[in-house]
This record gives structure tokens, sequence and C-alpha cells, in this order.
């Protein structure tokens, strides 16, 4: 399942998105998006996790808590979105 996390902060990194996550399971991917031209964060992050139901625990637990500082919003992306 695709999973986007929105208001992290600007400093947070590709290894503690993926740290954060991997404590509901596993994780295939999981990175801040970033501006192309600068390489500064875009303040949002993708993850995948294989398993839905271990990402649909993550996305219950995380959304609307404080991660690095802030509160973050946490939402399955539709499989049918890319």
């Amino acid at each position: 399942m695709n999973i986007r996390v929105a208001n992290i902060s600007l400093n947070t990194t590709d290894t503690e998105i993926r740290k954060l996550f991997s404590s509901y399971g596993n994780v295939d991917s999981a990175q801040v998006n970033r501006n192309s031209l600068n390489g500064r964060s875009l303040r949002t992050g993708l993850i995948n996790m294989p398993v839905d139901a271990q990402a649909r625990q993550a996305i219950a637990s995380l959304d609307k808590t404080i991660f690095d500082g802030k509160i973050i919003t946490v939402n399955e992306i539709p499989a049918d979105y890319f």
C-alpha cells in the first residue's frame, strides 16, 4: 500500500521516515519528496508497505501525531492515483 505523509519537518530524512513506519511492519520504500532543482524537502513523503493490514495500522496510529516537532497527516494513496 502506498502512503503519503504530509507536514514533515524540513530536516526529516528518508531514514527517519522509514524507521517511523517500520515500527508497524515491513517497509519496501520510504522517501522524503525533494525539489529537483535545489534538493530541499517539499515537506511530504511517500512510503510503500507491502502488507495492507500493517499499513492501515500505521496510518491509524500516526495520523495527526507529532513527529520531528510537526503534526503530521498520514493517509493512503489510492492504487489508481498513479
